[in-house]
């Protein structure tokens, strides 16, 4: 079904259950939906919006923490698990997430300084890139109770470990890396060029990069895979102070390491 086409399925509802995958970028959230062969792609500047576009999926997959610590040395379990799976090339894709505090901040070295003080550990300048959009995907779920339900935390580079059975090689902003995780979709869900073409064309020059879209799809893919064949990072489901789930939703893989 064409790119067209499968904008106005979803849009009319007649799709039945679709799956969406959404990832950051320049200009707020971009989001892969995913329906019986049809498909939409979008930016988003806020995740509210992207909320009530996406409110009727059965799955929402995001590449973002959902879930923070208040206090205390130990990171997210599923931040440290993460990084296992991944192995030394590609662990520094998790970083450790802040704590809730530290995002709320209004300035770097604030954060830092929080950060360091209720965990004993710096704020690095990678997490401080995202802290706005965890602090807004943080607030909206506090407030927004049925959206706990469908909007989920997901990683792109955990999933591409489960799709392919090992990390990836190559760093996914290179052309090595992309065409290594294009060919990890490829064998995932037939047709994926001509979704990831039509996503591009759908956005503005620089509004999308092309890793954006690569990331937000193997989320939609994953998510469309159903229950099933998803599992999650711990497995036992922990929880923040907010009630919040800190998880990594990612395929069925054989975890021998853990």
């Amino acid at each position: 079904m064409s790119g067209e086409a499968g904008r106005r399925r979803l849009a009319s509802g007649e799709s039945g259950a679709f799956y969406v995958g959404v990832d950051g970028c320049k200009e707020g959230w971009f989001a892969v939906a995913l329906a019986d062969g049809g498909w939409h792609a979008g930016v988003f500047p806020d995740v509210a919006s992207l909320w009530e576009r996406f409110r009727g999926a059965a799955l929402i997959l995001i590449d973002v923490p959902i879930g923070l610590r208040d206090c205390g040395p130990e990171e997210r379990t599923c931040d440290r698990e993460a990084r296992r799976f991944l192995g030394p090339e590609r662990a520094s894709s998790v970083f450790p997430a802040p704590c809730r505090a530290a995002v709320y901040a209004d300035s770097y070295h604030e954060a830092s300084k929080i950060n360091q003080r209720l965990t004993g550990r710096r704020l690095s300048r990678q997490a401080w890139g995202i802290a706005r959009k965890i602090r807004e995907v943080d607030e909206f779920l506090t407030q927004e109770g049925k959206a706990r339900l469908r909007i989920r935390e997901t990683h792109p580079e955990v999933c591409f470990w489960a799709l392919a059975g090992r990390p990836m090689k190559h760093p996914k902003k290179t052309g090595s890396g992309f065409e290594e995780r294009l060919e990890v979709l490829r064998s995932a869900y037939p047709g994926v060029d001509v979704v990831v073409q039509g996503a591009l064309s759908v956005c503005r020059y620089g509004q999308v990069a092309r890793d954006d879209v690569l990331d937000a799809l193997v989320a939609a893919v994953s998510a469309s895979m159903g229950t099933d064949r998803l599992c999650a990072v711990p497995m036992v489901a922990e929880y923040d102070p907010k009630g919040l789930p800190m998880q990594i939703v990612d395929p069925v893989f054989e975890r021998s390491i853990v």
